[in-house]
């Protein structure tokens, strides 16, 4: 009886597992912060080997669930860095779409864009659950498994840091293809929209960008943005709203040519344009 029990909290404590560290962990972060010191913005100034010195600090010497945001305070401390006014862009649920639009309008800042979102964008790491023995290169829990999970707290913290230091007009692109675009219960929408200061945001454009043939689940008028725009407005925030922009559609189209809708597009441009010969 006690040894099944012991078998069943065995399998709990290791059932939501994923892969372990990223092999060369230590190589990464200190090679992508020279990188965006060096070819990224060169204007920056930072000592790689300390950052890399207080990330480790604050992940090795906890269990795998144990590693809390304000264990991260010394290495935010050694990376401080002041972010553009007017150009930053949050989102949700839209990461590829995101990249895409940030890289061709050449003018958002995204959370990777910043010196932490640089190196550790796509990362893993985790200690082991004897303490003192360095990173786990086997396994590490899922995001889901704890509230103190030590990537999801360098992210939160990451994230925060970075919505409190929104400026002017920022811009905030949404999925309209999926119930609940905006999702409290997201990075944005539990985290860098709270941090947000009305005091130094004039302004906050939302983009609902549904799927090239759908499904058209949410608009500016109706699902989870209506949520999202009574939050924005009870905090005072000024705000507008599209669903049709046309720079995003044309970058879907890109990735998916044959669309039908894409076809429309094509000819409604190429009409504008004889207007003008």
């Amino acid at each position: 009886m006690i040894l099944g029990l012991v078998i069943i909290l065995f399998l709990i404590g290791h059932g939501n597992t994923g892969p372990g560290t990223t092999p060369h962990l230590k190589h990464i972060v200190i090679g992508r912060c020279y990188d965006y010191i060096t070819l990224v913005n060169p204007s920056f100034r930072y000592n790689c080997e300390d950052i890399w010195r207080e990330f480790e600090e604050a992940v090795v010497r906890r269990t795998p669930c144990s590693v809390r945001v304000k264990d991260y305070q010394r290495m935010f401390r050694a990376v401080p860095q002041t972010l553009p006014c007017d150009r930053l862009l949050f989102w949700s649920k839209t990461r590829d779409l995101m990249h895409s639009y940030a890289a061709v309008t050449g003018r958002f800042w995204t959370l990777e864009d910043t010196l932490v979102g640089f190196i550790f964008n796509d990362l893993i790491w985790c200690g082991q659950r004897e303490r003192d023995r360095g990173f786990d290169f086997q396994s590490c829990p899922e995001w889901s498994t704890c509230v103190t999970h030590p990537v999801y707290s360098l992210w939160k913290r990451a994230s925060q840091n970075f919505a409190a230091a929104a400026c002017g007009n920022i811009t905030v692109l949404l999925n309209g293809s999926i119930h609940n675009a905006f999702n409290r219960k997201s990075m944005f929408g539990s985290v860098e929209l709270d941090n947000l200061n009305p005091r130094m945001v004039s302004h906050v454009h939302i983009k609902v960008v549904p799927n090239l043939e759908g499904p058209f689940v949410e608009s500016c008028s109706k699902g989870s943005i209506l949520d999202l725009i009574n939050v924005l407005e009870s905090r005072g925030f000024r705000w507008s709203c599209t669903d049709r922009d046309v720079t995003l559609m044309i970058l879907q189209c890109m990735k998916n040519p044959r669309q039908s809708s894409c076809q429309t597009c094509s000819s409604s441009l190429l009409h504008r344009k004889s207007l003008y010969l």
